[in-house]
């Protein structure tokens, strides 16, 4: 398919959408657009932000019983994420084709990035039970997040307490040996404001190896994953204008998988598993406090993260190895918001990240101190404006200026959104690549330049029929040079001079308020190594979604999600065939929940109804249908 037909086909569905839901039913009152934080780094409407941004929402995951992040994320438009197996396998994010460790990814204002996986996060680690929303922001974001973000940032941000206590749990089982519990509890008592969970996920027979892989005679041994999550959000208002806050979230994982045997080539999966444990630690303190009668709100933070995975493979002839990944990472920040005039906001902000790989000799280390600008403005009523300027100074590499503007016009009496940004990012080469080596197979490359970027898109939103439906469409565009992967021999990491990824995001939507929204997503991207003239691996070209929930009843709510994955290109599971071609698949996820009164619901749900054997990525098999059941708890509160 050409590039028209791609446009003219999505173009189509909406249109076609949008012509049957004229029919429906309006709304008594127009909805009030949610707030985003991430695309301006203040609370702002989102029908007044020019960048692309995605809200999933805390009822989103409730409704279609999301139990990872990964799952949350898989019908977001304009991103790629790869599961290596079953729950818990290392999970990657692509946005708009960026590389996966181009995503700056935050957890309640905790930048993640883990420094000793290539600077990448493994989203697989992350539960939902305690999420409020999660914020995808796509294309580049360097004048606001400094490194890291050149495809885009992804905000993660749990719930906090507000109002009478309330207490919440769950209990489920299902498929694959499945069996998760959670407790929670949230409120506030006068100034104080709490929340704080805890998860189980056990996922303990998944199978993910191909049968056909196998030697003859050899038993498939089924994933096994379990995971502890806890976490806790605290506040307390010490005055009217002054506030201080602290977040803890740490991880217990242990993952059993099959790993590689390199005695044959191409190499086979071993007869023994891999036992991976990883444990995370995220904290953060921060103090927020009012000057010049509260025109100016400042928030002070200091954030932690740790990081220690320990790998244990099986003796495959050369002995059993261990290997262990220690690393952690410090922010210091300030942010202040100044209101200049009700239509003019000034935001300024600085910081430095210092990271650490702590299991090298000597500890290696990298330290980036940033200082940016913003100034948000409503010069005419359609027209909202954002504008933006970063300079950062790197220890290893000096500084490196970004900027970014973003203007989005309303049009009176449609309510069309026509909205477009353009940008700029870069990226230090990380300390794995600067530093981290595996003789004899592949080996670090301290000469690596960073990696910079430009970016733009443009689109436009359409609501129709008082707000029941919306419909748009986003044209995104970069250029990344000097982008870094594997060199040319396979031993060592390169610059490979430039890339390009380009494409467009499409949706529809359908909302009648508390009884049924409807969301059709399509995604066509271009991501291209320009030196070798050949795609980026795992970027499929073709990406879409139907997702939506219904309330028949007020007790009742259904929920059905169908993906579709184009073609991809991908190497085998050990890379040995460096290129070939993926093939599509399409899933289909159903639940469903009844209140059973006095804070009592039932809910099921089946993944991969249609049972669709399919790989994704090459190598791994993705589990067949499965289905899920449970009980969840809540009492007290509003």
């Amino acid at each position: 398919m050409n590039f028209k037909s791609h446009l003219a086909g999505a173009s189509l569905i909406c249109l076609a959408s949008a012509a049957q839901a004229q029919q429906a039913s309006s709304p008594d009152t127009t909805p009030v657009s949610p707030l985003v934080i991430t695309a301006t780094k203040i609370a702002t409407p989102l029908d007044q932000v020019a960048s692309s941004i995605t809200l999933i929402t805390a009822d989103q995951i409730a409704d279609h019983q999301w139990r990872t992040l990964p799952d949350a994320l898989q019908d977001v438009p304009g991103i790629n994420v790869v599961q290596t197996g079953g729950p818990g396998g290392l999970t990657s994010v692509f946005i708009r084709g960026a590389n996966s460790n181009q995503t700056k990814v935050i957890i309640d204002g905790i930048e993640v990035n883990d420094p000793s996986q290539n600077d990448a996060f493994d989203f697989g680690q992350v539960l939902t039970a305690d999420l409020d929303k999660v914020e995808v922001l796509r294309g580049p974001q360097g004048s606001l997040y400094g490194a890291d973000a050149l495809g885009g940032v992804i905000n993660i941000v749990t719930r906090q307490g507000d109002g009478p206590p309330r207490l919440t749990g769950s209990l489920e089982g299902g498929s694959f040996d499945t069996f998760n519990q959670t407790v929670g509890v949230a409120g506030s008592d006068g100034a104080f404001h709490f929340a704080a969970d805890l998860a189980h996920f056990h996922a303990g027979a998944t199978p993910v190896t191909p049968l056909g892989l196998l030697p003859p005679g050899e038993a498939r041994i089924d994933d096994y994953y379990n995971n502890l999550t806890l976490s806790s959000r605290l506040g307390w208002d010490v005055t009217k204008d002054v506030s201080l806050g602290f977040v803890v979230r740490y991880v217990d994982a242990e993952l059993r998988n099959t790993g590689e045997n390199y005695n044959d080539y191409p190499a086979i999966p071993d007869s023994a598993q891999t036992v991976q444990d990883t444990s995370q630690l995220f904290l953060r303190g921060e103090a927020n406090f009012g000057l010049f009668d509260g025109k100016l709100k400042n928030t002070l933070g200091v954030g932690f993260a740790d990081y220690h995975t320990t790998i244990q493979a099986p003796d495959d002839g050369f002995g059993a190895s261990e290997t262990i990944d220690d690393a952690d990472r410090v922010n210091i920040d300030w942010q202040g918001t100044l209101a200049l005039s009700p239509r003019n906001t000034l935001v300024m902000g600085v910081g430095e990240d210092i990271q650490q790989i702590l299991n090298t000799s000597p500890d290696e280390r990298q330290a980036i101190f940033g200082a940016f600008a913003e100034i948000q403005s409503r010069p005419i009523d359609p027209l909202t404006v954002a504008a933006n300027v970063r300079i950062d100074d790197d220890d290893h590499y000096g500084d490196y200026a970004t900027w970014r503007i973003a203007p989005v016009l309303t049009v009176p009496g449609l309510g069309t959104l026509i909205k477009g940004s353009v940008g700029t990012g870069f990226k230090s080469p990380t300390l794995t690549q600067l530093y981290v080596s595996y003789p004899p197979y592949f080996f670090a490359n301290p000469n690596l330049q960073p990696e910079t970027s430009l970016g733009y898109d443009i689109g436009f939103e359409q609501p129709l029929a008082k707000n029941v439906v919306r419909l748009g469409a986003t044209w995104f565009h970069e250029n990344i040079d000097n982008l870094i992967t594997t060199s040319a021999d396979g031993m060592s990491w390169a610059n490979i001079g430039k890339a390009t990824t380009y494409g467009i995001e499409s949706f529809v939507s359908v909302t009648l308020p508390k009884r049924l929204t409807v969301t059709a997503n399509y995604t066509w991207t271009v991501a291209r190594d320009d030196i070798l003239a050949e795609e980026l691996l795992r970027r499929p070209e073709d990406r879409a979604s139907l997702s939506g929930t219904w309330r028949p009843i007020p007790r009742l709510v259904l929920a059905a999600t169908w993906l579709y994955v184009g073609a991809w290109v991908d190497g085998n599971r050990d890379f040995s065939i460096p290129r070939l071609t993926a093939s599509p698949y399409g899933v289909v996820n159903i639940s469903g929940a009844y209140d059973l009164g006095h804070g009592v619901t039932a809910f099921a749900r089946i993944d991969n109804l249609l049972d669709r054997q399919y790989q994704d990525p090459v190598g791994f098999d993705k589990p067949g249908i499965g289905a899920y059941g449970g009980l969840r708890l809540s009492l007290g509160g509003k």
